[in-house]
């Protein structure tokens, strides 16, 4: 199984130091997200732990400060379901930090059954895209002041299902929840591919990442038989180490190894799906993310 598992999974490592450099992680109470944030703080980056269960980011900084020495960590607490809460979050780096090098767009639910978010978004697209468009728009002052910076947005091999159901964003006419999920993935990679067209001269690029399969928490919603068949194959799965590789990879790799607006798995370039490509639809997301959210962002 380990030597499947070695072909499968290629391995990657850097020495760059991230000395000097801050970071804001959603999700990092846990799975990809506590992974990256235990590697950048090894590499000497201060790391901002945006979680919404405080008892388990406050944690997961006890882990890494334990784990790694000197490790500059703190939780803060950010719910991607409550566009107030973000902007309480958003108001709190700016009152705290003097810098912003890395936003990691890392957090994200999965394959649930239909919700709503306390703005009244369906739960998929409104965490896993709206709310990481959100916490852009408002952290995009400290990260141009700070540049060169990168936002990295993960998405997930599901974009390639995905389409942006225009019609009907809220998912209230014909909701599914795998439907639902691959829209929101594939919302992921147009919204970098349009941030990157914005931001580039502002000294700010942007990447969409696929982490890959990965033995994490966010199959916690999936129900039998499928749970029993992914259960059956984690130990083929990606480790959520593994899994920060590519993440990790798009922080510390030089800029101009880089494509603005790329999308990359497996620490290298990788051709999103034909949707993912599409300028228009990215064009027209955007649009309807700011009409969503009441925000004017040009």
């Amino acid at each position: 199984m380990q030597a499947i598992r070695s072909l499968l999974i290629p391995k990657w490592s850097s020495d760059t130091r991230l000395d000097g450099k801050t970071a804001v992680i959603t999700g990092a109470n846990t799975g990809i997200g506590k992974e990256t944030a235990k590697d950048l703080a090894a590499r000497g980056a201060r790391v901002i732990l945006a979680c919404r269960d405080m008892a388990k980011g406050e944690q997961a900084a006890r882990d890494i400060m334990r784990e790694v020495s000197c490790a500059k960590v703190v939780a803060r607490h950010l719910d991607l379901a409550d566009t107030k809460s973000i902007c309480q979050f958003a108001e709190n780096v700016y009152n705290t930090e003097k810098g912003l090098h890395y936003l990691i767009n890392n957090a994200g639910v999965a394959i649930c059954a239909y919700a709503t978010t306390v703005d009244g978004f369906e739960t998929q697209f409104g965490v896993n895209h709206l709310g990481h468009f959100f916490l852009t728009f408002l952290l995009l002052d400290l990260l141009k002041h700070s540049a060169p910076s990168r936002v990295i947005t993960l998405s997930s091999i599901t974009h390639t299902m995905g389409r942006i159901q225009f019609d009907d964003l809220a998912g209230e006419q014909n909701y599914h929840p795998v439907r639902a999920y691959a829209q929101s993935k594939l919302a992921n990679v147009l919204f970098t591919r349009e941030l990157a067209k914005r931001t580039e001269a502002l000294g700010v690029t942007a990447y969409s990442v696929d982490p890959g399969t990965v033995n994490t928490e966010i199959t916690r919603h999936i129900r039998r038989p499928m749970a029993d068949i992914i259960r059956m194959f984690s130990s083929l799965f990606k480790t959520s180490a593994e899994g920060a590789y590519t993440t990790i990879y798009c922080v510390v790799t030089p800029e101009n190894e880089l494509l603005n607006g790329g999308h990359y798995r497996d620490c290298a370039h990788s051709t999103a799906c034909r949707a993912g490509r599409d300028d228009g639809t990215a064009l027209k997301l955007w649009a309807a993310s700011c009409h969503l959210l009441s925000i004017r962002w040009r």
